[in-house]
């Protein structure tokens, strides 16, 4: 219920959002200069995130942050409504949202290995993203449609956002505490953050796929932020049409979910995983190469299903491959690919600017499939075959005990 209020109140405001930074500027670098400013902050403190994951209880964590975003959420709501917004406010609101986002994301991922057995790690995961991927069903159209309204306008749909925001912060008081376990020698934070680096390096296929997810997400995914750019000046469609684009990405993305939560822990995921990534960057130079809006619609059903399979079949072998007591630090180290996310729009804005964002899109796709072939190219290493072997071994072994367990 928590990630169903929240993610209903980012999606609504990634399209208010967008569409208030293009209206006030007219340029895709001003896309790119939000999301920059969202990425900086997780760059900084996201690892520090992970740590304070697996040292602090969850629940805590989580109330805390998600009532600074609801706050910021407020801010920028009231500044619309009173005519006083200007651009660099959104970059403020920014830095605050992904600060926050910083420590939410490694410690709710680090959550469910409290709530759910290590045998159901993997679809917990995928699940979760399910809940995640159906408020962009909806999400995006509602905050088209408002924005279009003029007495509710971009101010509304953010006072709508900090609502759900506030609701989501209720909701955790549900949880457990999600307390860490007892160690019996306490080590400093630094030390916790270099030993979960360690972590991550001595588990070569771990490493692989973190590695992935940095070249999906951080060159692939930006394409979020310029879809108002490719509504307004490809497809003249305005407000409407950016919440229709989003839609259908959102279609895509849930039927994906549940068709990637089938196989999630079955030995097919690793095969899976990289030919996923591989598609979802040839779906962004087939959106590249369209000028019309239903044939653009249709692509983008293909768009957000092949991002949103990649990613959750990428986050389960993640987390399904990770010891418990380094759920947090290892969720933090993979989503410094968001952070780079937000890096990234930035100069992929300022080459929209100077060839056009139908062809920053196709060079989006051509750059992720490459870079996704090299690196199983690279790792086809005896470590990392080595190291996925037992990973698939761990992960049958499970499988059998939980289907001797439940006969």
């Amino acid at each position: 219920m928590g990630t169903l209020f929240s993610f209903l109140g980012m999606q609504m405001q990634i399209v208010a959002r967008g569409y208030l930074a293009y209206d006030l500027t007219g340029k895709n670098t001003a896309l790119g200069g939000v999301m920059i400013a969202f990425g900086v902050p997780q760059l900084l403190l996201g690892l520090w995130g992970g740590v304070l994951a697996d040292r602090l209880p969850k629940r805590n964590l989580l109330v805390i942050c998600q009532g600074i975003i609801a706050l910021n959420s407020l801010w920028v709501a009231i500044m619309i409504k009173t005519g006083h917004i200007e651009y660099w406010m959104l970059i403020v609101a920014g830095v605050v949202q992904g600060a926050g986002f910083a420590f939410i994301g490694p410690a709710r991922q680090a959550f469910i290995g409290d709530l759910v057995g290590r045998d159901a790690i993997g679809n917990a995961v995928v699940l979760q993203q399910l809940s995640m991927n159906s408020t962009r069903v909806i999400g995006p159209s509602i905050a088209g449609a408002f924005i279009a309204i003029a007495v509710i306008g971009t101010g509304g749909v953010y006072l709508m956002t900090t609502l759900g925001f506030f609701i989501a912060m209720a909701t955790m008081f549900r949880l457990p505490p999600g307390n860490p376990k007892p160690r019996p020698n306490p080590v400093s934070p630094l030390r916790d953050l270099a030993d979960g680096l360690r972590y991550v390096r001595r588990r070569p296929s771990l490493a692989l796929l973190i590695l992935t997810g940095f070249a999906v997400i951080m060159v692939g995914f930006p394409y979020q932020s310029f879809l108002p750019s490719v509504a307004v000046d490809v497809y003249n469609a305005g407000s409407g049409g950016l919440g229709l684009l989003q839609s259908f990405a959102a279609i895509g993305a849930v039927g994906a979910t549940v068709l990637v939560a089938t196989f999630a822990e079955s030995r097919r995921a690793w095969f899976w995983q990289p030919v996923l990534a591989m598609a979802f960057g040839a779906s962004l130079i087939a959106l590249g190469a369209t000028s019309n809006l239903f044939v653009g619609l249709a692509v983008m059903v293909a768009v957000g299903g092949l991002a949103s399979g990649f990613q959750g079949l990428n986050n389960a072998l993640t987390m399904s491959n990770t010891d418990h007591e380094y759920h947090g630090r290892v969720q933090s180290i993979s989503m410094l690919s968001w952070s780079l996310f937000g890096l990234f729009a930035l100069p992929i804005g300022i080459v929209a600017d100077h060839i056009g964002i139908r062809e920053t899109l196709m060079l989006m796709g051509a750059v992720v499939i490459v870079s996704v072939a090299l690196l199983q190219l690279l790792g086809r290493s005896e470590r990392v075959a080595e190291d996925r072997r037992l990973a698939v071994a761990a992960a049958e072994l499970r499988r059998e005990t939980r289907a001797v367990a439940g006969g």
